[in-house]
């Protein structure tokens, strides 16, 4: 990638009428005043005058495409592109729908490494300013970090929003935020779907969970200001989901239309503080969510589709006028009620500006600008969402340069002092549970030998783990032997065996456990590594609710990382053994598995050691 992106800007915009207006735009202030935000306002309503209809009903189009670059990917993504959007590649792709943005993943091979991303963003925002009008590229993606992370090591990794919550540091949350913006920004990624504002109330929701910062509003308000003010200080939009409020559910909206059955007032209690904080911070985007809540929409639309809501409560009464992104439009969740040509219609006349991947472009952008010709959506309410989405982008500085360099990368992304603050603040997460007998912190000379069993669940950023290695490569950089054995999420009857047989000879044994549930034969692992004598500590590397199943099988501690990042995982290993102390505070009630109507440890519940370290 050269360190200046050629042709250059200038020449590229030269090479339009259009392209004056949009030069004017990059001449403004990076910290404008009130006459200037006027007088780039009235700019931008020039540039978007200029526009054909094909490029307005473009810009409202965030999408996914297949490659590590803009004109040149590997023939199977190039394959997957015809046959998902009828184009070669993201150039082609910019050129025929004029779509405002792009959002990178992993599975589409977006995200190789920091330089190819690099030079990916430079090709995007070069076919962006090869266009008629041109109009630079919001590129985003979801790195919220622990479980849901799409750029990988060399990269750094933060700890997940859970783990942050039991830290409960807002310094902390909003250090790991500007270094993760920070690290986007010089890979040329500057929109970033997080944080989550939703306050998971319910150990069963299986899609938000530990990407959560806890079950109390105010704790989650605190932490998701802190992080919107991390991001966007580093120059990052920074994007607060899922409106209005994904946390107490019981189905997942990639595969379901689930209902929260709030009243209003609960909803304003529970749901509505971390979203009010996000704005009050000068959140830049808030995601919609797929849901119902008839409190709030007596039609039961989805939120994503809901004019009572999107345009109601979150624009009328939160007072919010930034940009509004759907979630993706291909989740089952907004599809079962409507067809994929009506979605990002109705959404639109909802109140979102943003159309998040949906199944099938061409279906969606045809779509609405039918809708625009027939009048059913008038030009004056999509230019509305496009002049939010402008105003976004200039905001961004993305008017005045566009590109990134291979030299910022390497300036930034992975630096030694970001990594040394990854572990720092993880250090601080890591909650000790149960220490019944004071088994911890681990000493070297009473018990060296160290077997590590348990879950490899897939890295979530596809570059870390598995788990059980890394916990062992951990333990034996703090001097102890280690041997790692995966036993699997669900372990079977003879790798529980070969699990009782290698703990023969040692001296502790390290459970790593993945959403126990009642029935789960990690359950049955851990009872017959206890039933050898041999000592037993879970490290629950998701759900802490793992500790309430296993209650009773004679473990002898038991800890919560909240994630199975290398970052995570290193810092439990300290804790375990006595190089740093455990400070993380639970930050949702566990229940018992018994009786789930009685707390076996409340939020805010955390050990700490007592005496000297060994």
């Amino acid at each position: 990638m050269p360190d200046r992106t050629t042709p250059s800007r200038r020449s590229v915009l030269a090479a339009s009428a259009a392209g004056a207006a949009v030069a004017a735009l990059a001449s403004g202030p990076a910290h404008a005043g009130p006459a200037d935000r006027g007088a780039t306002r009235a700019g931008l309503k020039r540039l978007i005058s200029r526009m054909s209809p094909e490029e307005k009903v473009g810009q409202l189009f965030m999408t996914r495409v297949y490659g590590h670059s803009a004109t040149a990917p590997d023939q199977a993504d190039i394959d997957a592109n015809l046959r998902e959007i009828g184009v070669r590649t993201a150039a082609e792709l910019i050129e025929r729908y004029h779509v405002g943005g792009i959002i990178y993943f992993a599975w589409a091979h977006n995200t190789r490494d920091p330089h190819q991303i690099a030079e990916l963003s430079n090709g995007i925002q070069r076919a962006g300013l090869a266009q008629p009008t041109p109009v630079p590229l919001l590129v985003s993606t979801d790195q919220e970090h622990g479980i849901v992370a799409r750029v990988g090591r060399p990269a750094t990794l933060m700890p997940g929003a859970m783990a942050l919550g039991a830290g409960g540091s807002r310094s902390g949350a909003r250090e790991a935020a500007r270094i993760a913006g920070t690290e986007l920004a010089a890979m040329g990624i500057r929109q970033n779907y997080a944080p989550v504002a939703d306050v998971n109330v319910n150990p069963a929701n299986p899609v938000i969970g530990v990407r959560s910062f806890g079950s109390d509003p105010q704790a989650v308000a605190g932490l998701v200001a802190s992080q919107v003010r991390g991001y966007q200080r580093a120059g990052i939009a920074a994007t607060s989901k899922h409106f209005p409020g994904h946390g107490d559910t019981v189905s997942d909206s990639h595969h379901a239309l689930p209902t929260i059955h709030h009243s209003r007032e609960e909803w304003e209690a529970l749901d509505a503080p971390p979203f009010r904080a996000a704005i009050a911070a000068g959140v830049r985007s808030v995601m919609t969510a797929h849901i119902v809540v008839p409190a709030l929409d007596p039609g039961e639309d989805p939120a994503t589709l809901s004019r009572p809501i999107l345009t109601g409560i979150l624009r009328e009464e939160l007072g919010y006028d930034g940009v509004v992104v759907t979630d993706a439009l291909d989740m089952a969740g907004v599809r079962q009620k409507y067809g994929d040509d009506r979605v990002p219609v109705l959404a639109l006349k909802a109140g979102c500006d943003q159309l998040l991947n949906p199944p099938d472009l061409n279906v969606a952008w045809n779509a609405v600008l039918r809708a625009v010709q027939s009048g059913e959506l008038t030009e004056q309410r999509i230019e509305d969402s496009i002049l939010r989405i402008l105003l976004l982008k200039s905001e961004l500085g993305l008017f005045r340069d566009p590109f990134v360099t291979r030299g910022g990368v390497d300036r930034t992304v992975g630096r030694r002092s970001h990594l040394a603050a990854a572990d720092r603040i993880a250090e601080k997460t890591t909650t000790l549970l149960a220490d019944p007998a004071g088994l911890l912190p681990l000493s070297r000379r009473g018990r060296r030998r160290v077997l590590v069993v348990g879950a490899d669940p897939a890295s979530p950023s596809g570059t870390t783990g598995p788990p059980t290695r890394t916990l062992a490569q951990a333990f034996g950089e703090a001097g102890f032997t280690a041997t790692a054995l995966s036993t699997g999420i669900t372990p079977t009857a003879a790798g529980i065996e070969e699990a009782v047989a290698a703990s023969a000879g040692k001296d502790v044994v390290v459970v790593g456990t993945y959403n126990v549930s009642a029935t789960s034969p990690q359950r049955t692992l851990v009872s017959r590594l206890a039933a050898t004598g041999v000592p037993v500590v879970t490290v629950a590397i998701r759900n802490p609710y793992d500790v309430a199943q296993l209650s009773g099988a004679g473990v002898a501690a038991s800890l919560a990382t909240y994630g199975w990042t290398d970052v995570e995982l290193r810092a439990a290993v300290r804790v375990i053994t006595g190089r740093a102390e455990p400070c993380g505070r639970l930050p949702v009630p566990v229940q018992r598995a018994d009786d789930p109507a009685q707390v076996l440890y409340p939020a805010g519940h955390g050990l700490r050691y007592r005496g000297a370290r060994r």
